[in-house]
């Protein structure tokens, strides 16, 4: 029998790291487990401005306060601990981490989030790591004075092309439509930087190069028109993938593989609670996972006493 916890939260990322907060703090025992470092996708936005209470900061230091925060509660994180295997069902749950064993718990949040949605090109796999990035955070500095392009029209698009343009010496956003999805006072601040330009209405065609990235092809949605950008880096903001293949079988999910939750952040299965980007909603935000992740401690909480109580005496 392996160590027993009263939760266990799959995902060290600003869902997951909040519930391990509220419920350390409440004096449960808890225990964190991630594949990578603490943080998740937060860590890759080089400027956060709209996080209530802080100013303007990065999300990796965002991060790393949580990561303090949850372990001076008492709280266990463990990283880089990939999960071999589970049982999200009946009163005894486990977890199995690779090299460590199986951890038993009576209630588990997964808190697992998502990963950059790629193009699914054959040569964007090509020049992955050789110009080809999806973190401005991690890789920018690399393309110091360099001309480089971004792909998306989002939030993240926008402020992540904005936040490169303290590297790069251009940036080139490419579209695939007319119009940005991004709010309005973000597209505002792009549009003002100068070493930025824009092309919209665009196809991405083809990632040329020899030993590392050297071009990207577009083609115009509506003449055909082919244009190539000289460009020894690109980053590509288009959205997220959620991690949740590993429930998939066991938690319902929608089709697009997020996890379907209530208000309280109660799953399909008794006892299992989804936060953060993982599951089916609208916003995805550093403070909407915080919510979440508030929310499905509370109820975890609650779901652990209504067990107590009822438990014979």
């Amino acid at each position: 029998m392996g160590e027993k916890y009263d939760v266990i939260v799959l995902g060290a990322g600003p869902a997951g790291l909040t519930a391990g907060i509220y419920l350390s703090r409440a004096r449960v025992k808890t225990l964190i487990i991630d594949s990578g470092t603490a943080g998740g996708q937060m860590v890759m936005s080089y400027n956060v401005a709209n996080y209530p209470g802080v100013e303007t900061t990065s999300g990796w230091n965002i991060s790393q306060t949580m990561l303090r925060q949850a372990k001076a509660f008492g709280c266990r994180v463990m990283t880089q601990s990939p999960v071999t295997g589970m049982n999200l069902y009946g009163e005894d749950k486990w977890v199995e981490v690779e090299d460590e064993g199986k951890f038993h718990a009576h209630a588990v949040i997964t808190a697992t989030g998502g990963v950059p949605r790629e193009l699914g090109m054959e040569s964007e796999q090509r020049f992955m790591g050789t110009g080809i990035s999806y973190c401005a955070t991690c890789d920018g500095d690399f393309f110091t004075d360099k001309e480089i392009v971004a792909i998306g029209g989002g939030n993240s698009a926008l402020e992540e092309a904005v936040g490169l343009t303290k590297y790069a010496s251009k940036v080139t956003i490419v579209h695939e439509f007319n119009e940005f999805q991004a709010q309005p006072w973000i597209v505002e601040e792009a549009r003002k930087n100068e070493k930025i330009h824009f092309l919209m209405a665009q196809d991405i065609i083809e990632f040329t190069g020899k030993d590392h990235l050297e071009e990207v092809i577009v083609a115009s949605k509506e003449t055909g028109e082919r244009t190539v950008i000289p460009a020894e880096g690109c980053f590509i903001f288009i959205g997220y993938v959620p991690n949740t293949a590993v429930f998939k079988g066991i938690l319902e999910m929608n089709e697009r593989g997020e996890l379907i939750a209530d208000r309280q952040m109660n799953t399909s299965v008794p006892g299992v609670f989804a936060a953060g980007d993982l599951r089916e909603k609208r916003f995805r935000q550093i403070t909407t996972s915080v919510a979440d992740g508030t929310i499905a401690a509370l109820s975890a909480i609650d779901y652990l006493q209504q067990r107590a109580d009822s438990s014979p005496v």
